[in-house]
């Protein structure tokens, strides 16, 4: 008989030989462009007369004094607080709408569901049409209420609001997934306890079926939050930034640096606080919403 500490012994080995292709891929495709990145953050940009020297932090003290770096960080908190909850919101409203018994159901969780599946290149010339003056949608209804034409992507003051809106239309109908399957995961025993109690649909929500769907509310928000920070191509599409930086937001920025100024290391300095802005914002989440976490 094999002593247990040699049983345990290969079931550790066992269970790292399961996990270590996971963990492979993982650092490779995660870690290791980490650890570049804050690598080569720490030189400066070499040409083909000039190589790189290591600078230590200059990269990242001249960050604080590049101005573009605040407006467009600004931009994409502005982007992440409006898309975040509004997209969230929508989707749990979608969700509970079409898990309710009512015709055309399946019709109207299609409509929902089907801007998700659109490619977001498609997705933005598509709202680019919508967008254009004169001829575009928008304007084509103003003008019939007699409205005039607006330059609705080149004005600084919507240019990011219209982004917004497209972004919430295109990732709504993808987070009502996940709570439409949360919704049909609760035990119907619930619903017929409440309404025993004399509990009306507002409180019967505001208790029991909410405190239920923030498992599923903690992984939307997580992933929605990374969203907001990793979307570009929209932008290529649309509005490359503009009109002055007003719609740029920090991935987009990276983006320039890297192709277009071929500044690579200075996009490595703004790649690691890209990263550092997602670390802290996913402990807060984790945080604060895991303490309001109800399991069923």
């Amino acid at each position: 008989m094999r002593p247990k500490f040699y049983q345990r012994y290969w079931n550790h080995v066992n269970g790292w030989l399961l996990v270590l292709p996971a963990v492979f891929m993982i650092s490779l495709f995660t870690h290791f462009p980490i650890g570049s990145s804050l690598f080569h953050s720490l030189f400066s940009t070499g040409t083909p007369t000039r190589p790189a020297e290591f600078i230590g932090l200059e990269n990242y003290i001249y960050l604080l004094d590049d101005e573009i770096f605040w407006k467009v960080l600004f931009n994409n908190l502005v982007y992440s607080f409006c898309t975040v909850p509004l997209s969230i919101g929508m989707a749990l409203g979608m969700a509970l709408l079409i898990n309710l018994n009512i015709k055309g159901r399946s019709l109207i969780r299609m409509s929902f569901f089907t801007p998700t599946v659109l490619p977001m290149i498609a997705v933005a010339n598509i709202w680019l049409f919508f967008y254009t003056p004169e001829y575009g949608l928008f304007d084509q209804v103003f003008a019939f209420f007699g409205g005039d034409s607006h330059n609705w992507l080149g004005n600084p003051d919507t240019a990011l609001y219209c982004l917004i809106f497209m972004v919430i239309w295109k990732e709504s109908g993808f987070f009502m997934i996940f709570y439409l399957a949360a919704l049909q995961q609760l035990s119907p025993e619930l619903k017929e306890a409440g309404v025993v109690e004399g509990a009306g649909s507002w409180y019967y929500f505001r208790r029991v079926t909410f405190p239920l769907l923030m498992p599923t509310t903690l992984f939307i928000t997580i992933n929605a939050v990374v969203n907001s920070f990793k979307l570009v191509d929209h932008l290529v599409i649309m509005t490359k930034g503009g009109p002055d930086n007003a719609s740029s937001l920090l991935l987009y920025y990276i983006y320039e640096n890297a192709f277009s100024f071929w500044d690579a290391n200075y996009a490595a300095t703004l790649t690691a606080v890209l990263v550092f802005i997602l670390a802290v914002i996913t402990i807060i989440q984790f945080t604060i919403v895991e303490k309001r976490i109800h399991y069923q």
